[in-house]
């Protein structure tokens, strides 16, 4: 298990830009982000013991964190 934060950008480096553009311009896409980002703060919390969850709980909240990373590269590899 990792404890290394998934951030955005170093997710999709390549993107960086269209992804502050897009934040910018299609509302869509910043709630995603804003999503993905507060999802990925609490898995990180849940993995480092700062906020401990149960197995299950942490499980589902990777499972929501990779479906807004799907959604958001759906989003960029379209842009």
């Amino acid at each position: 298990m990792s404890n290394t934060p998934h951030e955005l950008a170093e997710e999709f480096p390549e993107k960086a830009a269209l992804m502050s553009r897009l934040k910018q311009s299609n509302a869509h896409f910043a709630k995603l982000s804003e999503d993905y980002h507060a999802v990925n703060r609490a898995v990180h919390r849940a993995e480092t013991n700062v906020e401990p969850v149960s197995a299950q709980a942490e499980t589902e909240m990777r499972k929501q964190r990779a479906a807004l990373k799907d959604e958001i590269w759906g989003i960029l590899s379209k842009a």
